[in-house]
């Protein structure tokens, strides 16, 4: 991993710890319980952001944490709910067999990797075909989105620096083009982008009115896929069919039509 990229990771760990930050996090806990808790199989592989446990709803009995060598102990102790820690040199070259996931979890990880589309393909590789992803990122078209967008004007940033933001329409073409269908997409978080835990708070009113009145306007949002592998047909069980030994029926009609004609 390169220091531009560690250093991204290291801003987005020191902004979820913010009132924001923990917002969000609620947010999106809430969202991944939901998602995960009806999703079956038996390996589940969350990358990065520790501090939130995207597996804790999930009834699998393996669940992956992936970790690169530049994590600090800290952090990964907030992983020790039961799952296992799999460390790689970078998110770009996951440590698992293709074809060997059932379900990924990213939150946050394309917007603060240095090659977001490989992180993609090697999500891809992983997941078993008919295997789900979710992908958590900020929402450049919100009011968080563009209050960081005028940081030049204010000399500050809102959300965590370094990050490449990616909108739902960019996220879905680069999911469809790695055949992972969207099947679902959740917002949440409409409040504005206030500092304080109080701020926040005052503006809880609008979660309710954001979800039913500028759904799409959310700061963060919530992406659920599924690989689709072309030619796959669910194949049902092989009934063992024996062939019947009564003797084939001669038409009678045939006999008919020789007796008349002698």
């Amino acid at each position: 991993m390169d220091s531009a990229s560690e250093k991204s990771i290291i801003a987005l760990d020191n902004w979820l710890q913010s009132p924001a930050g923990a917002y969000v996090r609620a947010f999106e806990q809430a969202c991944l319980d939901e998602l995960t808790v009806d999703i079956f199989g038996f390996n589940a592989l969350q990358i990065g952001v520790p501090q939130l446990d995207a597996l804790a709803a999930s009834r699998m009995p393996n669940k992956w944490q992936a970790a690169t060598r530049t994590s600090h102990a800290d952090e990964l102790a907030f992983a020790a709910g039961g799952k296992q820690i799999a460390v790689a040199v970078d998110f770009e070259e996951l440590p698992f067999a293709t074809s060997s996931i059932d379900l990924v979890v990213l939150p946050h990880v394309l917007e603060f990797a240095a090659e977001p589309h490989q992180v993609l393909r090697e999500v891809e590789r992983v997941l078993i075909p008919e295997g789900q992803v979710i992908i958590c990122g900020f929402n450049p078209a919100s009011l968080w989105g563009m209050r960081q967008g005028f940081r030049r004007v204010t000399r500050s940033d809102y959300l965590p620096e370094s990050g490449e933001f990616i909108s739902l329409p960019r996220l879905k073409d680069w999911l469809k083009l790695l055949n992972l269908g969207v099947t679902r997409s959740h917002f949440g978080c409409y409040a504005p982008p206030c500092r304080t835990a109080h701020w926040l708070s005052r503006f809880s009113m609008m979660e309710s009115a954001g979800g039913r009145w500028w759904p799409y306007l959310g700061a963060v949002y919530v992406v659920h896929a599924i690989k689709r592998v072309k030619g796959m047909h669910i194949i049902g069980p092989a009934w063992n069919k024996k062939a019947s030994k009564r003797p084939a029926a001669v038409p009678a009609a045939n006999r008919n039509e020789r007796t008349t004609n002698e």
